[in-house]
Formats: C-alpha cells, sequence, structure tokens
C-alpha cells in the first residue's frame, strides 16, 4: 500500500487530461511539493519556496529512524518535459545529512518534552544555483512532488492527526512546512510516517478498484476513462506522441474496456456499517472547517439514507458531543453526514 501512495503523491498533477501537449493546462506542470531553485523562490510572492520541513513525534529509548526522500526530476526530450523519478537514502545510524545533485537532505533526532518521546526533523532543500526567470527552465532545476518516508526500528510513531493527550503538547510544537505527516500503511501500525505534499489523514488507500495511474488532480476514475476512450483518432494520436505515461493510460483502456465495469456502482457487502455503529470520520473533500476538525472522529451512525443514484449517506452524531443526550433536538446542530467511503467501522 504505500508503494500505491507514494506513487500517487509522486503523479497527482503531473499531467492532467486530456494528456496532450497542445492542451492549454498541460503547457504548465501542476505537481504538487515542487520545491524550487532558491533565487526563484526568493523571487516570488507566492507559495514557491525552495524547501520543506518535516516534524513529527517517536518514541523509544533506542529507536533508529531511515529517511527516503522521493521527488520527480524533469527532463527537456524532444520538445517537451518528461519526468524520471529520483529517491535519496538517509541511515540514522550512518548520516545526518546527505548531498545529491541540486540539493540536500537533513534528518536531526531531539529529544523530546515527554520521555521517552523524541521530536524527529527532516529537511530537504533544493541547493540549485540557478538564476533564470523562465518557469520552465526553473523547473528543469527542481524538485518536483518532493516527500519523504520515514521508518523507525524500536520504536513508534506518534499520529499527528489524533496523538494520544500526553502526547498531544509535543506534537502541537512540531513544525511542518511544505508537508503533512501522516501514519501509513495496515491501520493500526506505527513504524512509517508519510510527509505528504497533499493533505491527507492516517493511513490513506488507493481504492482496489482504481487500476490505472490517471495523474489528474481529484480526477474520478470512470468519468476520466471514458472520456479517453472517446477521444478522436487524431486526439490519441497525439497523446500517444506526449508522453510515454500519457502513452501507457490510453493502451491500458484501449487493451482492457472490462475495467469500467469494476468502477462503476461497485457494492461492498459483510461490513456495511449500520445504525447504533461506531465508526471512525475520513471526510474525503475537505470543503470546510468541519472536515478538518472532524477527521479521525469517532461518531454513531443515526441513520442510513439511499439518494435517487443508488448511494448511501450515513447521518452520524459524534460520540463525545455534549448534546448527544439531549434526544431530537441534538440533529438541528450536530447531525453530519457522509458517504460509505468517509466512515471506517470500528469493531468491537
Amino acid at each position: 500500500m504505500l508503494d500505491k501512495i507514494a506513487r500517487a503523491v509522486l503523479y497527482e498533477g503531473y499531467l492532467l487530461y486530456p494528456y496532450r501537449r497542445s492542451a492549454l493546462k498541460n503547457r504548465q506542470r501542476w505537481n504538487f511539493g515542487v520545491l524550487y531553485p532558491p533565487a526563484w523562490a526568493a523571487a516570488q510572492t507566492g507559495s514557491d519556496r525552495s524547501y520543506f520541513q518535516m516534524e513529527c513525534v517517536a518514541i523509544g529509548e533506542s529507536a533508529d529512524i531511515d529517511v527516503s526522500v522521493r521527488f520527480l526530476r524533469l527532463r527537456e526530450r524532444g520538445g517537451r518535459q518528461e519526468a524520471t523519478e529520483e529517491e535519496i537514502r538517509i541511515d540514522s545510524a550512518r548520516e545526518r545529512v546527505k548531498e545529491f545533485a541540486g540539493g540536500e537532505a537533513e534528518l536531526k533526532l531531539h529529544a523530546g518534552s515527554s520521555p521517552p518521546s523524541i521530536r524527529v526533523m527532516v529537511r530537504v532543500r533544493n541547493t540549485s544555483g540557478c538564476k533564470s526567470d523562465v518557469r520552465d527552465e526553473v523547473l528543469l532545476h527542481s524538485l518536483a512532488s518532493a516527500h519523504a518516508v520515514l521508518h523507525i526500528r524500536n520504536g513508534e510513531f506518534i499520529s499527528q492527526t489524533d496523538p494520544p493527550e500526553k502526547f498531544r503538547e509535543a506534537v502541537d510544537d512540531c513544525r511542518n512546512i511544505g508537508v503533512w505527516p501522516v501514519l501509513v500503511g495496515d491501520p493500526g501500525t506505527r513504524d512509517t510516517m508519510l510527509g505528504s505534499p497533499i493533505i491527507l489523514y492516517d493511513y490513506p488507500q488507493v481504492a482496489p478498484e482504481s487500476q490505472n495511474d490517471l495523474f489528474d488532480a481529484t480526477e474520478i476514475d470512470e468519468i476520466l476513462s471514458l472520456r479517453i476512450l472517446t477521444l478522436s483518432d487524431e486526439e490519441k494520436e497525439e497523446i500517444r506522441r506526449t508522453d510515454e505515461r500519457a502513452r501507457r493510460i490510453l493502451e491500458d483502456l484501449e487493451a482492457n474496456p472490462e475495467h469500467l465495469l469494476q468502477l462503476h456502482g461497485r457494492i461492498q457487502t459483510g461490513s456495511q456499517p449500520k445504525k447504533g455503529d461506531r465508526v471512525r470520520l475520513w471526510p474525503k473533500k475537505r470543503a470546510d472547517i468541519f472536515d478538518t476538525l472532524l477527521a479521525g472522529k469517532i461518531a454513531i451512525i443515526e441513520a442510513v439514507e439511499e439518494d435517487f443514484e443508488g448511494k448511501l449517506h450515513f447521518a452520524v452524531v459524534i460520540e463525545d458531543d455534549p448534546g448527544r443526550d439531549l434526544g431530537e433536538m441534538r440533529q438541528a446542530g450536530h447531525r453530519f453526514f457522509f458517504s460509505a467511503a468517509e466512515v471506517e467501522p470500528i469493531l468491537a
């Protein structure tokens, strides 16, 4: 699962539908987490930066932590930019700072305020001396989709999203710039932390129905797949010439059209939450402040409703909401609706 999540982070926004170089939105890269040369970042007034900093809390008196820094390096090939994947590793038992072409990665471990906790800091910097003010040229000296993966031995990481009360102050003191740490792997495991440039919750997953890398941020696989298959022969030919990864998207869909049946109307059975069940909330849209505040919260299902498209929606109340005991009056202010993909059953 880690590899799928890391790949999604690397390529989200890399190439957008209709996957043609001539398309206006593909004349400029839309990758998340780009680390630009310092001269470019200093001249910008927006959020462009030349580094990211990830801080999180771990416990374990003899903990040993390794870091993998991953990013895309853009190259000019045949009049277009294509990406190659790069990975830099830091072994905490042997080194703390590692230089690589155009960049530097650093790992620091500090004693925490709540022994035996430690604060883990990873900082990755673009050290390129590029002085160009042309964005396409600058991108060739940038680290695109940069993120970090931390593995711990003889210890465990503390959730940055929902930490135990005794570690909350230590977590609140962490300073994250450009990335957000989330636990990854099987739910409940705490040996791997991802510093993601995309806002995620702990234990993110790629839906098993999604078999193709579509790269298009916030995509809906079924709709994109159908649109790709209905392109004209001329448009498909341009896709084949645009980028090797775009060509693979097209060829995979044309070779396996039955994949669309797996994307449409899939119903999961056996673990369907029902009224009265306890669930953990994982809002996906982050549309408003409640989506952020409720992430990771435990709730009770009050009702299960089905819309005219056959999709299930769960009306829930938060388990620790003080208004839960006020009967029907609570529904006006404290009842929330979530989709099936946003609730995680809590087994007794």
